[in-house]
């Protein structure tokens, strides 16, 4: 779904409803990325709630995306990768 017009907060919507199918949405406590630029943390926040939810993403914006499940008391795991939202759709820029 990362592609231009998509909304920010939809890319939260997808990445919440693959937990929940597996039965562990409630693991998923954190934004599901954020932009990259000079900041270590930029627009646009794929945070759920965010102010930027609402937006479309456009070519040219590079963010990262990183879900990840957390159980209290035991730990957690993130996967992050880094894309860029060509005109066409999205090309993955780190891991390569």
């Amino acid at each position: 779904v990362i592609r231009p017009g998509t909304l920010i907060g939809d890319l939260n919507v997808r990445a919440r409803a693959v937990f929940a199918k597996q039965g562990v949405e409630e693991l998923f406590v954190h934004g599901l990325g954020h932009g990259v630029g000079l900041e270590i943390h930029e627009f646009p926040s794929l945070k759920k709630g965010s102010v930027d939810e609402g937006l479309p993403l456009e070519a040219g914006m590079v963010f990262t995306v990183e879900p990840g499940l957390y159980r209290p008391g035991l730990g957690g795991v993130r996967w992050e990768d880094m894309v860029l939202v060509t005109p066409t759709g999205y090309e993955k820029l780190f891991p390569s």
